[in-house]
């Protein structure tokens, strides 16, 4: 079966960075993490590529061509729409290192409403600082006993964490061939987690049947995150965070009108 965040396996993109930083000890302390959590990677997470390749200068497109190259027989539109959820995942996963903030710092958009939310994220990594971007993370996502929102699909649907909704969820998945990497803390229920799975399968990482990135938006996704975004963006804690939210409930309401659309 699939794992999202971990597989047996370590793929030529992470060896390569390995092989760059001069081993995984020096890896690990060139992006700041634990030796152990390097060692269970099979694939560079993609929350950690561009800080990887900013330590190593093995480029993005090596690191993970899944969500960074434009390969043949991935239709460009799922190619975009594999980066956007990539980059929800990372920003939801933890808060942005120096090297996540200057490559947002550094996008660019046009005139359309998702080109703008582009433009305003840029904006907000540029007047942000790690250290601020750390404690607004903490303050809306951890908190002291739980942060200012919940980003969990049975929190949004029931009220409670850990309910139907994610048991059906797990179910989906698992009809997929897509399970729960091991280590992986967080239920699947998680807007990181989700927008990574839809990453993989806009990208074509996750093998799946024709249709299947639409039945699991519309039964996972559409019920609950767009609201969820909605209220990132209202947060009182939120500054950078306000942007991301803006980003992801601009890509839900895409998503959502062109799977609306007749086959």
């Amino acid at each position: 079966m699939e794992q999202y965040w971990g597989e047996d396996m370590r793929d030529p993109g992470l060896d390569q960075a390995i092989t760059a930083a001069g081993g995984v000890g020096a890896l690990a302390r060139k992006i700041g993490i634990a030796q152990p959590s390097i060692s269970n990677w099979s694939r560079v997470p993609a929350e950690r590529v561009l800080t990887v390749e900013a330590v190593t200068g093995v480029s993005r497109e090596v690191l993970r061509p899944d969500l960074y190259s434009d390969r043949p027989g991935i239709d460009e539109v799922d190619a975009a729409r594999a980066r956007e959820y990539a980059l929800l995942a990372t920003l939801l996963a933890r808060a942005p290192d120096q090297a996540l903030l200057d490559r947002i710092a550094g996008l660019h958009g046009d005139a359309s409403p998702l080109g703008l939310a582009h433009v305003a994220l840029a904006e907000a990594a540029r007047q942000t600082s790690v250290e601020r971007a750390e404690r607004e993370y903490f303050d809306l996502f951890i908190g002291l006993g739980r942060g200012e929102l919940l980003p969990y699909g049975s929190y949004y649907l029931t009220g409670f964490l850990h309910e139907r909704p994610l048991a059906r969820l797990r179910e989906s998945l698992a009809q997929l061939g897509i399970e729960r990497a091991a280590g992986q803390a967080e239920p699947e229920d998680h807007a990181a987690i989700l927008c990574e799975i839809m990453a993989g399968l806009a990208s074509g990482r996750f093998p799946a049947p024709e249709g299947a990135s639409r039945v699991l938006f519309e039964e996972h996704l559409a019920p609950w995150m767009e609201r969820f975004f909605l209220d990132l963006e209202q947060a009182e804690a939120a500054a950078f965070y306000r942007r991301t939210g803006t980003v992801g409930r601009v890509l839900m309401g895409i998503e959502r009108e062109a799977f609306a659309l007749p086959s």
